[in-house]
């Protein structure tokens, strides 16, 4: 079956300026609308890597979900899974500086309860044949409680990503049955209580060793943006991992890109160093475009001795 993602679908409406930016002023510039939410590009960017992930999510019933889920099949995203529901779609505003990095975003978070009965009756049949599970760990407390109920019932390892690290808070005690949490060093400052910020990666990758000791996390990986990813086991794996030189278009959905691919390497049995340089080639092919998700990979482009999973 692939890998089961679960997480959260939005639109992504998205600003940037044509001159230079002025943070309190009016900008001219251009508006797009796409598709977005982390769930929904870790999924999407699964799929790119000719591999056969199947999505939990849900969706309202306007025309943007629809067109939201015609791009995810023709993808060869298993949606079988995707409920309709009322505010089961997310919406993001963001507005772009003049280097492609976000300078101001509202996010409105759908409601996702609803996927507490989807897994209560369907849960066995989606985790039965699952390679692994990716989920967002800033879902409701009841879905991750299951998740990781079903994940240790079936033997599956699970990879949390974060969406918004001050809900992920709030699950800091599942972390330790996570078997990797992906998160960046802002988000890695806000779970440890300490500031980063100016740590060079050699630096981080002492600190990050130390801290999942101490936090008993098996593993994490945090991204560093211009400076690659740093990661840490339980099991002595530690290292950095640089970020491939690209010209930035624009940074949106980097670190899903990222996240995917380490996923993707760790599910598929490489080590924590070849699963970061996957995530770091993902990332790098996402942003030098204004797309939320890498475009078309093939398995053994990563390094996967293994050929493209058959449509579902």
């Amino acid at each position: 079956m692939g890998i089961l993602v679960i997480g959260m679908i939005f639109v992504d409406i998205k600003g940037f300026p044509e001159a230079a930016f002025i943070p309190t002023g009016r900008n001219v510039g251009r508006v797009e609308r796409v598709h977005g939410g982390v769930g929904r590009n870790v999924a999407e960017d699964i799929a790119n890597c000719e591999l056969r992930p199947t999505f939990l999510s849900l969706v309202d019933g306007s025309g943007d979900s629809q067109d939201v889920l015609r791009k995810l099949r023709a993808h060869k995203v298993n949606t079988n899974y995707i409920q309709t529901a009322p505010n089961g779609l997310g919406t993001w505003l963001a507005v772009f500086d003049n280097s492609g990095d976000v300078a101001a975003s509202i996010s409105n978070r759908p409601d996702m309860l609803p996927l507490v009965e989807i897994l209560d009756a369907q849960g066995d049949e989606m985790l039965a044949g699952a390679d692994s599970i990716i989920v967002e760990i800033d879902l409701d407390k009841e879905i991750i409680k299951r998740v990781f109920r079903l994940a240790q019932k079936h033997g599956k390892k699970v990879y949390a990503v974060v969406g918004n690290m001050s809900v992920a808070l709030e699950r800091r005690d599942f972390l330790k049955t996570t078997d990797c949490l992906f998160c960046n060093v802002q988000e890695a400052g806000l779970l440890f209580c300490e500031d980063y910020s100016g740590k060079t990666p050699a630096e981080m990758a002492e600190i990050l060793c130390a801290k999942i000791q101490a936090a008993q996390i098996p593993g994490m990986i945090v991204t560093m943006g211009s400076e690659g990813a740093v990661y840490a086991s339980l099991t002595g794996e530690k290292g950095w991992c640089p970020a491939r030189k690209v010209d930035v278009v624009d940074t949106t959905g980097a670190g899903d890109s990222f996240c995917a691919g380490a996923a993707i390497g760790l599910t598929y049995g490489r080590g924590m160093e070849h699963a970061c340089q996957i995530g770091a080639m993902l990332a790098a092919s996402v942003i030098v475009t204004t797309e939320a998700v890498c475009p078309r990979f093939l398995p053994r482009e990563l390094g996967l001795d293994m050929d493209p999973m058959e449509v579902l």
